[in-house]
């Protein structure tokens, strides 16, 4: 058993996530989220939906559990369009929180 880890694909390839979350934001939460687009259901659960690569993604579960959301589901749902850019956007972990 060889102990190098192996990859099986490359981490900076991006897709489309859906983050289920247990309350409710609204929309203007979506820059503080990398600009996941930012949704509510019927049931009270807030819905982020949007292209994010792995890094992102994990910036993303950071955010949800500093804020005490409870994390109902993530979902990969496809692969976003496109390669992905150099930098996708602002990385979550520095943008301004809006709690201040």
């Amino acid at each position: 058993m060889s102990s190098q880890l192996e990859r099986p694909r490359e981490t900076r390839e991006t897709f489309v996530y859906e983050i289920r979350l247990d309350g409710r934001l609204d929309t203007g939460w979506s820059d503080w989220f990398a600009g996941m687009r930012v949704t509510l259901d019927d049931a009270g659960d807030t819905i982020l939906t949007g292209p994010i690569d792995q890094s992102g993604l994990h910036g993303i579960l950071r955010r949800v559990r500093d804020l005490g959301l409870p994390l109902i589901s993530v979902a990969r749902i496809e692969p976003a369009p496109g390669p992905m850019p150099d930098r996708p956007g602002p990385d979550p972990d520095t943008r301004e929180d809006p709690i201040k």
